[in-house]
């Protein structure tokens, strides 16, 4: 594990989502005192839904002037607008739609009912992440990514031994045929989740502790996506008890 690298254990996943969204708060307080604006990321999935509605909850949501968050989505899934099983729709009801967001700064990735198909819908949130970086760069600069992690490893949707996850020529591609239902998504890619200057990643429960363990022993990228993800300044695997089962205590920076 190189120095850039921390596992945080913590004793639940509820205990796990509060750290983290206080962690989130204060970060994003402390870069809006440096900064116009955040550039954020977003996940899907259980763990990354709790994280979100931990912020929504704390007392501290406020003192983020929400005006000035720029919003993301590392993936999505190839369904209609509004479908319970989008993970907008999802961040929306655990946070979205609490907080005083700007729409112009929601970068919603494209939907099925919208009249592209999928590689259009690719090339359309390509455009729309060029558009959105500053002059001379390719992308957006990213203070914060979140991301889970499958019990196989993937995160976002790139996949253990697909052709997305060795994709380096582009920002956001189709995927098809999908080892999780739906089989239709976008993602970005892991060139560009590791654009970010800070990539943090959820995983709670017993399934995910294989997938961990191998991603910290220097397992492929190929075979084990989340083993490929490094962010510019840090990378920090926020986990529970259950997760942390087979990662070395000598590469546990902190147990809550």
């Amino acid at each position: 594990m190189t120095n850039a690298r921390r596992v945080l254990v913590h004793q639940d996943r509820d205990t796990l989502a509060g750290s983290l969204a206080a962690r989130f708060i204060t970060k994003v307080v402390d870069l809006l005192d440096q900064q116009a604006e955040v550039n954020i990321v977003l996940t899907g999935g259980t763990v990354g839904a709790a994280v979100l509605s931990a912020i929504n909850e704390s007392p501290a949501r406020d003192s983020i002037d929400w005006s000035r968050v720029v919003v993301w989505w590392g993936d999505e899934r190839w369904l209609p607008r509004g479908d319970a099983e989008r993970n907008d729709t999802q961040s929306r009801a655990a946070l979205l739609d609490h907080v005083n967001l700007r729409p112009e700064n929601i970068h919603w990735l494209p939907a099925s009912d919208e009249g592209i198909d999928l590689d259009a819908a690719a090339a359309r949130y390509a455009a729309e992440l060029a558009d959105a970086a500053p002059e001379g760069a390719e992308l957006p600069r990213f203070d914060v990514t979140f991301l889970g992690v499958g019990p196989d490893g993937h995160v976002a949707s790139l996949f253990p031994e697909r052709s997305a996850v060795d994709v380096t020529d582009a920002t956001v591609v189709a995927v098809r045929n999908s080892p999780k239902p739906p089989p239709e998504r976008l993602t970005l890619t892991l060139p560009v989740i590791n654009s970010s200057d800070r990539v943090w990643l959820a995983l709670a429960g017993s399934d995910k502790a294989s997938a961990l363990g191998l991603a910290l022993a220097g397992a492929s990228t190929h075979e084990v996506p989340a083993a490929g993800v490094e962010g510019r300044l840090r990378t920090v695997f926020f986990v529970d008890r259950d997760a942390a089962a087979e990662v070395p205590a000598d590469l546990i920076a902190v147990e809550y």
